[in-house]
């Protein structure tokens, strides 16, 4: 990374108080930028045009990261699936068309890699993004990110606006969301092996453990957000994660190799695993950005076990 990129940037990050946000801005942080706007929830609705004209108006930014938006798991996205369509298309659109409008000279933005095919060939290339489509659990989700990734694509054709949208694999780690509700599989297992290191109950796993995917740990996303505003100026779509498939049966092992619930696991076959595999192809991340993860799956989730474990008394943990 270039430190002396940031010394004269002023940086919006949306969803700043958020998983991919808090990272990110503690990140930010050590690079010293002039200014590092991190807006709160309740002061700007981004699915209103006129606050997000509002937003840039009153922080002229030169770098935005957009990193807000509504995420969820399988239940959260079966559940809701009107909204979640809704918020992030909406959202999406507007902050990116206010900040090229304003001016900004960098956008780097994120989707998911549920987006892809759900009949894709592993390890998924950025190229084949419209080649079929999602998975059908969180479809409207990630139907919605898709069109960011159209969207940049036509701002930098029309007006030259080099929007990044950076598709990432099964993010987890600090300040992730622990509500077994809304949660996606990494917390909503370390979530359920403390509660049953307690109960002495089992613990429920759904689906079988054969469904895989590329996970990768906050800070390394984090550091590849940084590395995709500081080295590309066109509009681009790019894999940020490990580039390894994990079984979600191999999560579960590490999480009982370290917690150990009395209980045992019990499987629930019955239920919802999502799609069988994922797994992105990260070539250009490693020879565009130089970006390659740090952060092992059992490594990281130990340091995941362990600051949930520390953080329980903070009112901000979502849980």
């Amino acid at each position: 990374m270039n430190p002396d990129f940031w010394q004269n940037k002023t940086v919006l990050v949306t969803g700043g108080a958020g998983f991919i946000g808090r990272n990110l801005v503690a990140l930010l942080r050590q690079f010293n930028p002039r200014a590092l706007w991190t807006p709160a929830h309740g002061e700007f609705d981004l699915t209103q045009g006129s606050d997000v004209q509002r937003l840039f108006a009153q922080h002229r930014p030169d770098v935005v990261f957009h990193l807000a938006g509504l995420v969820g798991g399988i239940l959260a996205n079966k559940q809701r699936p009107a909204e979640f369509y809704y918020q992030n298309l909406l959202m999406d659109a507007q902050v990116l068309h206010h900040a090229a409008m304003s001016g900004a000279s960098r956008f780097v933005a994120t989707a998911a890699g549920c987006g892809y095919p759900a009949d894709a060939e592993m390890p998924v290339k950025e190229t084949n993004l419209w080649n079929g489509l999602p998975q059908k659990e969180s479809a409207p989700f990630s139907s919605a990110k898709r069109m960011l990734c159209m969207q940049s694509a036509a701002y930098y054709a029309q007006y030259g606006f080099p929007a990044v949208v950076c598709i990432v694999g099964g993010i987890y780690g600090p300040w992730d969301n622990y509500r077994l509700a809304e949660a996606h599989v990494v917390p909503a297992l370390v979530t359920k092996f403390l509660a049953a290191q307690e109960s002495g109950e089992p613990v429920e796993v759904w689906g079988t453990g054969r469904s895989t995917r590329d996970f990768i740990y906050a800070t390394d996303v984090a550091r590849g957000l940084l590395l995709a505003a500081e080295r590309y100026e066109a509009a681009e779509v790019v894999n940020l994660s490990s580039g390894v498939e994990t079984p979600i049966a191999e999560v579960v092992r590490h999480l009982q190799a370290q917690i150990n619930p009395m209980g045992g696991v019990r499987w629930l076959a019955d239920k919802p695993e999502g799609q069988l595999r994922r797994c992105l192809d990260v070539t250009k991340a490693r020879t565009e950005l130089g970006f390659s993860c740090e952060v092992g799956i059992e490594a990281g989730l130990t340091m995941t076990v362990k600051w949930y474990r520390d953080n329980l008394s903070n009112p901000q943990i979502r849980r």
